[in-house]
């Protein structure tokens, strides 16, 4: 706890003795304490009296503390004691009270966590970060297309073994989970459409239920969503742990841009193989649908193809596939922009890995959305 005691008003000075914990867990009350007595020094002592501040009982002061000794310093003058000196603190702690009262008084205010400003703040600085990782990202984008047409270019032309390597790791390497999902998914969703269509002796159109959900939105929509949770994450990383090692900045000097060498071949692998696993995605829906549609209601294969191809149109199959790319452009997107943003710390790697993957799974599903107005408005 703070201690603060005006322990003697002497003919000649008024002692200030401040001790205990002075930070942010004890700003408001400390703050109070500091009002009383500044108050009650001014009614027993002199103006012209000198005023000496003693910290040695000091055991701990964090930055918001020091702003608490500066405060004490300006209501002392406000009341009128000139004359003010501070002694007791450690080099340091006077290093950091001197830096801050080199700053304006609205750079170092602080807010406890009851206040209106305090949560305003938290606000302020959340609005400008996010507009700043905007305007990064899309600088980033525009890195990414110009590399991309220095491939075209460039004698070097892309990285084509790089490039398959991502994609057997991304596409490859990913479609066994990918297809036993899209299975399973689909085999509740006939589940729940044989349950809510039975009410109405309408049984028969869960297929339909099905093979349109999966085609148009579940296949590619759960397969954008599993690579960005696994693919998505492991761009970050990787390129996260290399920019913390500083080999970025060693491919830097070589001559070797890390656009053209990290970031490019990863947003082409995954531009590719997403629809590809999209497809296979599609394919075990139908399966697992058609499994669980002769589980529950006896419809036989022929009959299931049936009125499937009677229920659905090339376009419901191509839909899924035209939104893919532009999935697997976002996801390698977010995870290699994470990735060069790291910086500092195996701790700020990890956070930066999680913000991948949170920020691909949104940006997939806010993609999903504009897609699906966009196809409505188009009548597809």
């Amino acid at each position: 706890m703070s201690q603060f005691v005006v322990q003697d008003i002497e003919a000649k000075r008024v002692t200030f003795h401040v001790g205990g914990v002075w930070g942010y867990a004890n700003d408001k009350i400390i703050r109070k304490q500091i009002t009383q007595a500044v108050r009650a020094t001014s009614k027993k002592a002199h103006f012209h009296k000198p005023v000496l501040i003693e910290c040695s009982d000091l055991d701990r002061m964090d930055s918001a503390g020091a702003v608490l000794i500066i405060k004490l310093h300006q209501e002392l003058k406000e009341a009128g004691f000139e004359a003010i000196e501070v002694e007791g603190l450690t080099h340091d702690d006077n290093a950091l009270i001197k830096n801050l009262m080199d700053t304006p008084d609205d750079e170092h205010e602080v807010y406890t966590p009851d206040t209106f400003m305090y949560h305003m703040a938290r606000l302020g600085k959340f609005t400008v970060s996010t507009v700043g990782r905007i305007l990064d990202g899309l600088g980033f984008f525009g890195l990414i297309a110009i590399a991309f047409l220095q491939g075209f270019v460039s004698k070097d032309g892309f990285r084509r073994r790089s490039i398959v390597r991502h994609m057997r790791e991304s596409g490859v390497d990913a479609l066994p989970i990918v297809a036993l999902m899209a299975f399973l998914i689909s085999i509740v969703l006939a589940y729940q459409g044989v349950i809510q269509l039975r009410a109405f002796g309408a049984e028969i159109y869960t297929i339909n239920l099905t093979a349109i959900s999966i085609l148009r939105e579940m296949g590619v929509l759960l397969t954008a969503i599993l690579v960005a949770g696994r693919s998505g994450s492991a761009f970050a990383a990787e390129i996260g742990v290399m920019k913390l090692n500083e080999e970025v900045d060693a491919m830097q000097t070589m001559g070797l841009s890390p656009m053209r060498v990290l970031v490019l071949p990863r947003v082409i692998a995954l531009i590719i193989v997403l629809p590809i696993l999209t497809f296979f995605a599609d394919i075990a829906g139908i399966v697992g649908s058609a499994f669980s549609v002769a589980l529950l209601v006896g419809v036989p294969l022929e009959q299931f193809m049936a009125q499937m191809q009677g229920g659905i149109t090339v376009w419901t199959f191509l839909v899924g596939l035209i939104k893919a790319p532009f999935f697997g452009l976002l996801i390698a997107f977010v995870g290699t922009y994470s990735g060069m943003s790291a910086q500092g710390s195996a701790e700020n790697v990890g956070r930066m890995t999680t913000s991948a993957v949170v920020w691909s799974i949104f940006l997939v599903i806010f993609a999903d959305a504009l897609f699906s107005i966009l196809f409505q408005m188009i009548g597809i």
